[in-house]
């Protein structure tokens, strides 16, 4: 089924301990989409300057994805500079320049409305509200957020959180949002506040998938090589509703398999710069994968205790 995603297109500047990286190509919808694209095809809403590269939106292009609501407008396209340290948990950002994504008005062209799964970038609240104004009748809409908007706009915040089914936020993400310091109990927090389920991303310890009965953890494949973890949220993301599409439907199952493909797109991302590796990664890499996975997670059921 169709998947629609609203979300930032930029060119990032990356220092990891292994290296430095200029103007190279990222933003949610970018990492979002490029995951989805193995499982389904992809529709993009997002903007970009005069100066951003023909090639990086052939590359889009190449990979199946719908790039009708992408609008070119007069200026710098969004630029994000960042550095990791050796630990490589988080960013210490050195500059953003929103440039034309800072009047950023989502508008999806009449071929996107009847998308029905719909994936709401780390974009304002309000212009996630927007866009689900937009969509006719959607079977899921998932949205992600981070700290700047939960501290500077939780009043829109928690209005489009009513509107959402599902919420991805990383465990710092989840504490402040809730105000609890227990990851159990500031999901059950944020599934009081609209969203029917919430996945809480862990880096480098996988994710954890909270709806109001259940709960679902996948680990994180132990790498050997880890060198970018930039974009590896939103890689997870595309794997995962680019899972939910290809279904068609949301059950317990369905999810549980999203889980563990986003986990599986994930760990392709970080081990180069950009969506360099992305780049190289075929059906059957993600196959031998999601196999990996199983066989990490794989117990027999526990027999008698006494012998």
């Amino acid at each position: 089924m169709s998947l629609l995603v609203v979300g930032s297109v930029a060119l990032d500047s990356v220092e990891t301990p292994f290296g430095l990286k200029e103007d190279i190509l990222g933003g949610s919808a970018t990492y979002f989409s490029t995951s989805a694209s193995f499982f389904t095809p992809v529709k993009m809403v997002a903007v970009v300057g005069e100066d951003f590269p023909q090639a990086h939106l052939d590359f889009l292009k190449g990979r199946g994805v719908d790039l009708e609501g992408i609008t070119r407008e007069k200026g710098r396209t969004f630029r994000w500079k960042g550095r990791y340290g050796w630990q490589l948990n988080e960013a210490e950002t050195l500059d953003t320049q929103l440039n034309v994504f800072q009047s950023f008005s989502p508008k999806l062209p009449e071929s996107y409305r009847d998308a029905q799964f719909v994936f709401l970038g780390n974009i304002h609240p309000e212009l996630q509200s927007q866009v689900v104004d937009q969509v006719k009748g959607p079977k899921l809409v998932a949205a992600d957020t981070m700290n700047f908007w939960i501290n500077g706009s939780r009043p829109s915040l928690l209005k489009t959180l009513k509107r959402v089914n599902l919420l991805f936020v990383n465990d710092a993400e989840a504490r402040q949002l809730s105000g609890e310091h227990n990851i159990v109990r500031a999901a059950r927090a944020i599934l009081g506040m609209g969203p029917q389920r919430i996945v809480v991303k862990r880096g480098e310890y996988g994710a954890l998938l909270f709806d109001q009965e259940h709960i679902f953890a996948c680990p994180a494949l132990p790498l050997a090589d880890v060198f970018d973890p930039t974009g590896a949220g939103d890689t997870f993301a595309g794997g995962f509703m680019g899972t939910l599409a290809t279904a068609g439907r949301v059950d317990g199952e369905v999810l549980r398999r999203a889980m563990v493909m986003g986990s599986v797109m994930a760990s392709f991302t970080v081990e180069k710069f950009s969506l360099e590796r992305l780049r190289e990664v075929e059906r059957n890499d993600i196959r031998v994968r999601f196999s990996e996975f199983k066989r990490l997670t794989h117990f027999e059921e526990l027999g008698p205790l006494d012998g």
